[in-house]
C-alpha cells in the first residue's frame, strides 16, 4: 500500500501511546511510543526505557526501580507466533543487579496492545497492596487485600470473577509479595515471567495486571500482512522450536528425527480429551488446521505414561502450534499440587531432568516413570501458584544438591531440619517438594536463601564449589545457568548470549540446531545463509571460530 493511503491520524504495528502508572502518588498518564519506535520491539522498548529511566546501582526493590510490560508492532494483528511480552526490571538475583528481560507467552501481551498500548511503565510503590485494572482507556488502580496472599490460581479465579472472564489476569503469589528474589509473574494460569520480576512487583504492592483490550490493531497492507501469515504457516511453521521432521518414520516425510518435537503419529491421543481420545495423527506440512496436532509436548517431556493423562494440547495468543500440555493428574492432587496442570518444558519435567540425577541412590524414582510423572507434576504446579521461579531449572538442581550432599542438614537450624520428614525423597512421597517450595515461598527461613540463587547460598553456607561443577550447571560468575547457550552452540551461543544479563532468552540457533534435518542438509543452508558450511558444526565437535560463525550469532540475535 503506497504511504499516501495511509490514514494520518492512524497508528499502524504500534498503537502509538506507552501507559505510565505511578504507584506512589496513584496517578496514570499517558507517554508517545514514538520516541522509542528505532528499538526493536517490545524488547527494545523496554530495555530503552530501563537505561533511560533507572540510574545504575538502584536498589531493585526500591521505589525508584521501574518495571515495564511491553510489546512488539506484530502483536494482536493476527500474525503467527506474535504473542510474546518482554517485561523489564533489575535483576534481584543476579550479581550487580542489572536490567534484565522475562519474557512470557499467554494472553497478557495482546491483551496490552487490544487495549491501546504498546507499554505499560509501573514505577514508584503503594503503600497497601492493589491492582491494576486496564479496560481499554480506562485505567483504575484498585484495593487488592482481598488476594494479598493468594496463590497464583485463587488469585486469577477471583480477579477474573470481579471484573470478567475477558480480562486476562497477570499476577505474582506469596513468593513475589514475601520479595523472594525468585519469583515470577503468572498470567493466563501457568505462563510465567521470571527473573525476579514479581518480587519488584511485590515491592511496590501490585498484586496484578488485569487487563481487557477491544481496540483495532492497523496495519498498513493487510492483503500482505495476511498473505505472509499464510505463507508462514504453510511454509516455515513447524512444530514446537520449529522442528520440521517427525520423531517417527511417516510416509510424508523424507526424514525423521527421535528427538523431533514434532510428535504426532498414528495411535498417539489425547486420551482424556472431552468426548473421547483424539488421535494427533501424522498432519503434513501445509495443512493449517492441523497444525495444533504436531507436537504432544506432555508425550515429548514426560514420555509414554504421560498419554492417558493428556486432556488436550493449549498454547499462547496466536500461536497454532500449542506446546502446553493440559493434563489431569490425580495423584498430583494427593500429594500437595494441583490434579489440572498445564504446562511446557522446564515446568513439566522438574523432578526428572534437574534432580534425579543429582539426587542418585536417595530417591528410588526412575526417569521416564509413572512415578516421576508425578513428583514433575506436583512440583511444576505448586511452583506456578507460588509464584515462584525456577531460574531454568537452577532451584530444583540446588535443593537436590544440598539435601543430597548434606548441606540443609550442616547449616538449617535443628527445628526447622525437623519439620520436614526427609526420608520422604527415599519414600517415594512428593508431597515433600510441595512442602519445601511452600516454605522457601514464605522467604521467612534459612532454607528460603535456596530461592536467592546459588551466588548467595553457596557463600552465605560455605559451598562455593558447587558452582564449579559441572553438575551444578552455573556458567556465569553473576549467576546464571545454561540454557541454549555456549553449551549447544559453542562459540556461536557463547557470542549471543553476551548480549544477555542473565541465561540468553533466544531460541534462534537451538532450533535450526535440532530441527531434525541431516547434518549435511544444514551445512547447505549454513552456506546459503551465513556465508559457509563451517558456521556449524557437529553437536559437542567444535572447530575453530571464524567469520560465518559470527554471522551465525548475528543472525541468532
Amino acid at each position: 500500500m503506497a504511504d499516501s493511503k495511509l490514514d494520518p491520524g492512524k497508528s499502524y504495528g504500534w498503537t502509538g501511546k506507552i501507559l505510565r502508572v505511578n504507584l506512589t502518588d496513584k496517578t496514570v498518564s499517558v507517554t508517545p511510543t514514538d520516541p522509542y519506535k528505532e528499538y526493536l520491539g517490545g524488547m527494545g522498548i523496554a530495555n530503552k526505557i530501563m537505561y533511560d529511566e533507572v540510574a545504575p546501582g538502584t536498589d531493585p526493590l526500591s521505589p525508584e526501580n521501574k518495571v515495564v510490560f511491553a510489546v512488539g508492532p506484530l502483536t494482536a494483528t493476527g500474525v503467527p507466533l506474535a504473542g510474546r511480552t518482554t517485561i523489564a526490571s533489575l535483576s534481584t538475583y543476579t550479581k550487580d543487579h542489572q536490567v534484565v528481560d522475562a519474557h512470557t507467552g499467554g494472553m497478557i501481551g495482546a491483551a496490552i496492545k487490544k487495549a491501546g498500548w504498546d507499554a505499560i511503565i509501573i514505577e514508584g510503590a503503594s503503600d497497601e497492596p492493589v491492582y491494576l485494572k486496564i479496560d481499554d482507556d480506562d485505567v483504575e488502580i484498585k484495593p487488592a487485600d482481598k488476594v494479598w496472599g493468594m496463590g497464583t490460581r485463587a488469585t486469577t479465579e477471583a480477579l477474573s470473577r470481579r471484573e470478567g472472564t475477558d480480562f486476562c489476569v497477570a499476577t505474582i503469589g506469596p513468593a513475589g509479595e514475601n520479595l523472594l528474589p525468585y519469583a515470577c509473574i503468572i498470567n493466563s494460569r501457568n505462563h510465567s515471567a521470571g527473573a525476579g520480576t514479581a518480587s519488584v512487583l511485590g515491592s511496590k504492592k501490585l498484586k496484578a495486571l488485569v487487563v481487557r483490550g477491544t481496540q483495532p490493531i492497523y496495519v498498513a497492507d493487510p492483503q500482505a500482512v495476511a498473505d505472509l501469515s499464510d505463507y508462514m504457516l504453510r511454509e516455515i511453521v513447524g512444530s514446537n522450536n520449529n522442528h520440521v521432521v517427525p520423531s517417527t518414520q511417516q510416509e510424508w516425510a523424507e526424514y525423521f528425527d527421535k528427538g523431533s518435537r514434532w510428535t504426532a503419529q498414528k495411535g498417539l491421543t489425547w486420551a482424556l480429551a472431552e468426548g473421547g481420545p483424539i488421535e494427533t495423527g501424522e498432519p503434513k506440512p501445509g495443512e493449517i488446521n492441523t497444525v495444533g496436532y504436531r507436537c504432544m509436548k506432555s508425550f515429548k517431556d514426560e514420555g509414554p505414561e504421560a498419554e492417558k493423562y493428556t486432556i488436550k494440547m493449549d498454547g499462547c495468543h496466536s500461536c497454532p502450534i500449542h506446546c502446553y500440555s493440559d493434563m489431569r493428574v490425580p495423584a498430583s492432587a494427593a500429594n500437595g499440587g494441583y490434579e489440572i496442570t498445564g504446562n511446557t518444558c522446564v515446568p513439566n519435567f522438574p523432578f526428572t531432568n534437574y534432580m534425579i540425577g543429582i539426587l542418585g541412590d536417595k530417591t528410588p524414582v526412575a526417569a521416564a516413570s509413572e512415578d516421576a510423572l508425578v513428583w514433575d507434576q506436583v512440583t511444576g504446579s505448586v511452583m506456578d501458584d507460588l509464584g515462584l521461579w525456577c531460574n531454568y531449572g537452577q532451584i530444583y538442581r540446588d535443593i537436590a544438591h544440598c539435601y543430597a550432599s548434606g548441606v540443609f542438614e550442616r547449616v538449617l537450624p535443628a527445628e526447622e531440619y525437623a519439620a520436614f520428614d526427609w526420608t520422604k525423597f527415599q519414600n517415594n512421597d512428593p508431597s515433600i517438594m510441595a512442602e519445601l517450595l511452600t516454605k522457601i515461598a514464605k522467604n521467612d527461613s534459612e532454607l528460603a536463601y535456596v530461592g536467592y540463587g546459588p551466588l548467595v547460598w553457596t557463600d552465605r553456607w560455605n559451598d562455593k564449589a558447587w558452582n564449579d561443577t559441572v553438575a551444578s550447571c552455573i556458567i556465569n560468575p553473576r549467576g546464571w545457568p545454561v540454557h541454549h547457550a555456549h553449551e549447544c552452540f559453542g562459540q556461536v551461543g557463547l557470542l549471543y548470549n553476551m548480549v544477555f544479563n542473565r541465561d540468553d532468552m533466544i531460541h534462534s540457533a537451538v532450533n535450526f540446531q535440532g530441527c531434525g534435518l541431516p547434518f549435511e542438509l544444514k551445512q547447505q543452508i549454513a552456506a546459503e545463509v551465513w556465508g559457509d558450511a563451517s558456521a556449524i558444526d557437529p553437536d559437542k565437535n567444535y572447530t575453530p571460530m571464524n567469520e560465518y560463525k559470527a554471522n551465525f550469532a548475528w543472525w541468532s540475535v
